[in-house]
């Protein structure tokens, strides 16, 4: 099943986008997020998918300082682009948790990682890395199962406006590694390929 857009009243502001997203009953167990202005839904990931999330969130307890926590279910608001976003996985200082209500701010999170899924791989690749540098976040993780040329993950980082730059780059099976605070090496070759 692939994603499906929910039609609302163009004309809407930022305040009421995100009352019709928060209010709104959507199927359960499916996503709901706000991508450039549009409501979208998809069904809930597959299993290959979230093991390589929950895969990278292992790796990560064994490094984060206290100070930071990781969730593969809080959404996270970008205002300047229109985006209500719920990364696979992402780590924020535990204020930013203790602080949010149904959305995060962006701007206090470390780092997103996104797992693409095969429907809906653009958003990974093009509108959420632009918003996501938009709001400062200082890493994107993209783990591309889909990519063209086959399996990949790419780190990227130092947004500036709507662009990151690419700081590492590889298919599946080889390690990359993720700068401090985390200064921890992931190796890819435990995710799982389709």
């Amino acid at each position: 099943m692939s994603a499906l857009t929910v039609s609302h009243d163009p004309g809407q502001g930022w305040d009421d986008l995100v009352r019709f997203w928060a209010e709104e009953e959507w199927p359960e167990g499916s996503k709901v997020e706000i991508i450039e202005g549009v409501v979208t839904v998809t069904p809930a990931p597959a299993s290959r998918h979230n093991l390589i999330a929950a895969r990278i969130q292992r790796r990560l307890y064994s490094v984060l300082p206290e100070h930071l926590e990781t969730s593969q279910t809080q959404a996270v608001a970008v205002p300047s682009r229109m985006g209500i976003f719920i990364p696979d996985l992402l780590v924020a200082p535990v204020r930013a948790f203790e602080e949010a209500e149904s959305c995060m701010s962006a701007a206090l999170v470390e780092l997103v990682v996104e797992v693409t899924s095969q429907s809906n791989a653009r958003h990974d690749r093009v509108s959420k890395p632009a918003a996501y540098a938009m709001a400062g976040i200082p890493l994107y993780l993209l783990v591309d199962r889909w990519a063209p040329g086959g399996p990949t993950v790419t780190l990227y980082g130092e947004p500036k406006g709507e662009v990151y730059r690419v700081l590492s780059a590889v298919k599946f099976g080889d390690p990359i590694k993720l700068p401090e605070p985390f200064g921890l090496t992931l190796d890819t070759g435990e995710f799982p390929t389709d």
